[in-house]
C-alpha cells in the first residue's frame, strides 16, 4: 500500500516565517539560550549560504547585517505543527505524528479520489503551502522509505516499488537519524556516523552492499535495522493519531502593540492562516476567541516606545512577556492610558475589585421589571478583564468561513472594547463547525447573508450601544413585559416537509396589539368591579363596560426597590369609532326592539384593563384584534 510523508526542512525557522512571509527571501537564524548564551539552533538556506551554521554564538553572528535573527518560539512551533497535521487530515483519515516536523499520511483508496501518486503528492505540497509552510513530500510503498526520501530530496519525489535501494542508493547516512539519538537504541548517533565513516561508508548504498553477518557481528541488530530500512526492507504498519480539532494561532512580539492598525495586520494574517486550516478540513468557524497578553508593568505612556526601539518596527514577533520585577502588578494600580486605535488615548484601564473577580459582558440585558436587571449579560460577546490577559468572544450566528468579515467583527469589537494596555502575546482561536448548507426555496422572501448582516449589526451596536442591537428574549418571570436583548441569530428556514408535517389550524387567532405607552383610564367602580372607563386621550376608548373577565392579580420582585403587583381585566366597550375590532355578543340571542324586529349584535371592542395596586393607576393596556 502506498504512503506519503510531509517532511519541514528548517522546521524552526518555518514556523517562524509562516509569522513573517515576508522575511523568507532573507537570511534567518533562530537562536536558543538565555543572553548573552543565546546559539543559533536553525537557519535557513539564504542563512547558510553566507556562512552561517548551527552552533554559532549570537556575538558570531552579529557582523552579518543582512541576517535577520529570531528567538526561538515554542507557540509558532506548536501552530505550525497544527497546521501539518491539518494538511494531512485533508487527505487521509490515517495519519503519524512522526516528529514536529514530520507526518506520514496512509494513502491506501485515494487515488480514485484525488488521481495518481504523482498528483496527490503535489497537492499535499501545493495545500501545505498554502499553509504557509514549505515542506518536501515523497510517495512509497512503505513508511520508512517515504520518510528517508522526504528528507533527503527537495520538492516532490516519487519513489516506486520494488526501486527503493536504488532510488535512495545516493543519500548520505544522516537521513537514517533524524534524532540525537537512534531509536530503541541506546548508543548515540555520532557512534554509528564515526564507525561508518572510518569504514568509509557515505550513503546508503554503500550500507546496502555491506556484508549482513559481518555487519551484524559488529553493530549488533541495530546494524542489520539499519542496513534493512535502506533496502527499503522494513515495512511497518502507522501509528495514527487522532488529535482533537484546535484551530489556534498564536505571535509572541518583540514590542508591545499599543496601535489597532498594526494589531489589524497581523489579525489578519493569523485569520487567513486559520480560515485556511478549517478550509482544508472542510469546517468553518462558529465562534472566534481572541486572547492577547498585556504587558501591564508600566507606569506611563514614557515606559514605552509605540514606534519600537532602536528603529525597529514594533510588529516583529519574537520573544516572551515580562513585567518588571520593580513595578508588580496589583489591578489597583493601572490608572493610566495608551493611544487608542484611532488615534485618541485608550481607554483608562481602571481596574477594580469587582471588575478583576471574573467574567463581564460586554451586552447587558433590558427588562421594565427592574433596574439592576441592566446590568446582566447576553451571550453574544464575553469580555474577561485581568491585568495580564485581555479576551474577547464572538460568538457567530452561523458558521462563517471568511477572513474579511472575522478582521472587521474584530475590529468593530476592539474599537469598542480597547484592551487598555499595550499588548505582547497575540492568541486567536477558532471554535470549528460544520459548514452551514441552505437551499433557498424560489417563493420564499431574499434574506440578506449572514456575512453581512453581521457586519451591519456590528456596526449598529457601535453607535448605539450593545445592549441596543440583537432581538428580545422572554425571561422566565410573571412580569408580563420582562426581557432582555440577545445576541440576534436568523432562524434556519424549515424544510417544505417540516412545512407539512403540521396541519394547518382553523381556529381563530386574536392578537393584542399594545399601546406604547399604555393610555392612562379613569374607572368607576362598583362593588370593587370596573363599571366605566374613560381614557382622556384616545376618545374612543370610552364608555360603559358591557362584559368583563378577571381579575388576575400578579404581582413580583417585592424584594426589590421597584417591586410590583397589578391587577387585569379584559373587558367589553361599545366601539364609538372604526377600530381594528373583533365582534362579541352580548347574549346567545339576538336583541328585539320595541317594534317586534329584530337587531344585529352590537360591535364591541375589547381591551385589557390594568390596575397597578402599589400605585393606585388604572390603564388601557392595549386591544385585541
Amino acid at each position: 500500500m502506498p504512503f506519503a510523508c510531509i517532511f519541514v526542512p528548517d522546521f524552526p525557522v518555518e514556523a517562524i516565517l509562516r509569522a513573517e512571509p515576508e522575511l523568507r527571501a532573507q537570511p534567518v537564524a533562530v537562536l536558543e539560550g538565555k543572553p548573552p548564551l543565546q546559539k543559533v539552533f536553525a537557519t535557513n538556506a539564504n542563512a547558510r549560504a553566507i556562512s552561517i551554521d548551527a552552533g554559532m554564538t549570537k556575538i558570531q553572528v552579529e557582523p552579518w547585517t543582512e541576517l535577520i535573527l529570531r528567538p526561538r518560539s515554542a507557540l509558532q512551533e506548536t501552530a505550525a505543527h497544527a497546521a501539518l497535521l491539518d494538511c494531512a487530515q485533508s487527505f487521509s483519515p490515517r495519519v503519524e505524528e512522526t516528529a514536529p516536523d514530520t507526518v506520514l499520511l496512509d494513502l491506501s483508496g485515494l487515488e480514485s479520489l484525488f488521481g495518481s501518486l504523482p498528483r496527490i503528492a503535489s497537492e499535499i505540497a501545493r495545500r501545505t503551502s498554502n499553509l504557509g509552510l514549505e515542506s518536501n513530500v515523497a510517495t512509497a510503498f512503505n513508511p520508512d522509505t517515504a520518510m528517508f526520501a522526504a528528507r533527503g530530496f527537495t520538492g516532490v519525489t516519487v519513489v516506486p516499488e520494488g526501486k527503493e535501494s536504488e532510488r535512495l542508493g545516493n543519500l548520505p547516512l544522516t537521513v537514517l537519524f533524524p534524532d540525537p539519538n537512534t531509536p530503541d537504541s541506546s548508543e548515540p548517533t555520532e557512534n554509528f556516523l564515526e564507525t561508518f565513516n572510518r569504514w568509509g561508508v557515505r550513503n546508503l548504498r554503500a550500507l546496502c552492499a555491506l556484508p549482513e553477518v559481518e555487519l551484524s557481528e559488529r553493530l549488533g541488530q541495530q546494524g542489520v535495522r539499519l542496513q534493512q530500512l535502506a533496502r527499503g526492507a522494513i515495512s511497518r504498519t502507522l501509528v495514527p493519531v487522532d488529535p482533537p480539532q484546535i484551530f489556534e494561532e498564536a505571535m509572541e512580539l518583540e514590542h508591545p502593540i499599543v496601535l489597532l492598525e498594526p494589531l489589524a495586520f497581523l489579525l489578519s494574517h493569523m485569520l487567513d492562516q486559520l480560515c485556511t486550516r478549517l478550509a482544508a478540513r472542510a469546517l468553518a468557524a462558529q465562534e472566534l476567541r481572541l486572547h492577547l497578553e498585556l504587558d501591564s508593568g508600566f507606569q506611563s505612556i514614557d515606559d514605552f516606545d509605540c514606534h519600537g526601539a532602536k528603529g525597529v518596527s514594533p510588529v516583529r514577533r519574537t520573544g516572551t512577556s515580562t513585567v518588571p520585577s520593580h513595578l508588580p502588578c496589583h489591578p489597583e494600580r493601572s490608572e493610566t492610558g495608551v493611544p487608542h486605535p484611532n488615534g485618541a488615548p485608550f481607554a483608562t484601564l481602571g481596574w477594580d475589585h469587582e471588575r478583576s473577580k471574573g467574567p463581564m459582558h460586554s451586552s447587558r440585558t433590558t427588562t421594565k421589571s427592574s433596574k439592576n436587571d441592566a446590568a446582566n449579560t447576553t451571550h453574544s460577546q464575553l469580555a474577561t478583564w485581568n491585568y495580564q490577559l485581555f479576551t474577547r468572544t464572538l460568538q457567530l450566528p452561523v458558521p462563517m468561513l471568511d477572513a474579511k468579515v472575522f478582521l472587521k467583527l474584530l475590529q468593530l469589537d476592539l474599537k469598542a472594547h480597547p484592551p487598555g494596555a499595550p499588548i505582547m502575546k497575540i492568541y486567536l482561536s477558532a471554535e470549528p463547525a460544520r459548514p452551514r448548507n441552505v437551499q433557498g426555496g424560489l417563493f420564499l422572501p431574499p434574506t440578506p447573508e449572514p456575512e453581512k448582516l453581521e457586519l451591519t449589526l456590528a456596526r449598529i451596536a457601535g453607535m448605539v450601544g450593545e445592549d441596543k442591537v440583537g432581538s428580545m428574549q422572554l425571561l422566565d418571570t410573571h412580569h408580563p413585559e420582562a426581557f432582555r436583548m440577545q445576541h440576534f441569530s436568523p432562524a434556519e428556514p424549515k424544510g417544505e416537509k417540516e412545512k407539512s408535517d403540521g396541519a394547518p389550524s382553523s381556529a381563530p387567532i386574536t392578537a393584542l396589539r399594545m399601546f406604547r405607552p399604555p393610555l392612562r383610564a379613569k374607572v368607576t367602580l362598583h362593588d370593587g368591579q370596573p363599571k366605566h372607563v374613560v381614557c382622556p386621550k384616545r376618545k374612543e376608548v370610552q364608555g360603559e363596560i358591557l362584559w368583563m373577565a378577571g381579575p388576575w392579580r400578579s404581582s413580583g420582585d417585592w424584594w426589590e426597590q421597584d417591586g410590583w403587583a397589578r391587577d387585569e381585566w379584559d373587558i367589553a366597550i361599545q366601539s364609538s369609532a372604526k377600530l381594528s375590532a373583533i365582534r362579541y355578543p352580548l347574549s346567545a340571542k339576538k336583541q328585539s326592539s320595541t317594534n317586534g324586529h329584530s337587531s344585529e349584535e352590537p360591535t364591541l371592542a375589547l381591551y385589557r384593563l390594568v390596575h397597578d395596586r402599589l400605585g393606585g393607576e388604572w390603564f388601557v393596556e392595549g386591544t385585541y384584534d
